[in-house]
């Protein structure tokens, strides 16, 4: 049963005011090769350039920035494979609290070290085996630390909306808009600022094809839960939305799509080819869609969010060569 209430656009507003000077406005990039393959103009918000390489940073900062004293003394702990881990354990050092992270012990070694890097205090687990959300319950209440998980919690959702207010606030209305769907934290923040500074915009989740549970639950209209999917895009391998977050994408999102682990492999070759940039696979999944759809976009204004760029270098360079 959720105890908080739902977060709005007004939410996403404030998130925006007190995560400013603490994450970076990343830059809004084209490209005129895509937009002549697509017939269309797409605007790519780039959040692999964002503190600690991912968009997680806003609603990890976001949630942290509203603890009180006491929370702040005793702690936070999260779960994550590997964004959301780093996001944390960033803003706790920038605030000086205290953090616990529970991470898959198969997490990118850069995520993990990375994570260690900002002072996370690292607990591993099997993703295959063991209940991540357990393993973070217990620790919370044994230590008397604040739980906050990486997707389903409204002052995350709202953090992580930020990322599509700066795109709207930059380039005006757009006929259609692109986002990474893992647990929806991303895509449901998208929606409420989407919604409210550009109401026609169709909006779009994009999961991993392995890994389809947004899609099911979008299109059924109750969550559906599946087992961690085998996929390259290790920040999308949710097993089921949220709560909070399934009844945003519910309300306001337009359609939920896939795209294969060899579609994103394109699409980081072209990003680091023809862009200049390091993509992680599930900061693809947007533009994949999108190359998808070209028929139905031609002479559109389209965005595609860039979720992050965190991948190992050696693993980067094993999928390029593929």
């Amino acid at each position: 049963m959720n105890t908080r209430t739902a977060p709005t656009y007004d939410d996403v507003v404030a998130a925006a005011q007190r995560i400013e000077g603490h994450a970076h406005r990343t830059p809004v990039l084209t490209s005129r090769t895509v937009n002549e393959a697509l017939g269309a103009e797409v605007f790519f918000k780039c959040e692999n350039l964002q503190r600690m390489g991912a968009f997680k940073f806003r609603g990890g900062f976001n949630a942290l920035s509203k603890f009180d004293a006491t929370q702040r003394e005793r702690g936070v702990v999260a779960f994550s494979s590997g964004n959301h881990a780093q996001a944390i354990a960033l803003s706790a050092k920038l605030l000086g609290i205290p953090a616990t992270i529970v991470m898959p012990e198969d997490a990118p070694a850069m995520k993990i070290a990375a994570t260690k890097g900002y002072g996370g205090n690292v607990v591993t687990y099997d993703r295959y085996k063991d209940d991540r959300e357990q393993i973070g319950r217990t620790l919370a209440e044994k230590h008397g630390m604040t739980l906050i998980p990486p997707y389903d919690h409204p002052d995350v959702i709202a953090g992580q909306g930020t990322a599509a207010k700066e795109l709207f606030d930059e380039v005006g209305a757009l006929d259609a808009f692109f986002a990474p769907l893992g647990g929806g934290g991303l895509l449901s923040g998208s929606a409420l600022a989407a919604r409210a500074l550009s109401p026609a915009c169709k909006i779009y989740g994009v999961e991993p094809a392995a890994g389809n549970d947004g899609q099911q639950s979008f299109r059924s209209g109750s969550i559906v839960r599946i087992d961690t999917p085998k996929t390259i895009a290790d920040g999308a391998q949710t097993q089921y939305l949220g709560n909070y977050t399934f009844d945003i994408i519910r309300r306001d999102v337009d359609d939920v799509l896939t795209a294969t682990d060899e579609e994103l492999v394109e699409c980081m070759r072209f990003f680091a080819a023809r862009m200049k940039m390091i993509v992680e696979p599930t900061g693809c999944l947007g533009f994949a869609a999108a190359k998808q759809m070209k028929a139905q976009l031609q002479g559109k204004r389209i965005g595609v969010l860039i979720s992050g760029g965190n991948i190992d270098i050696a693993r980067f360079a094993e999928l390029m060569a593929q």
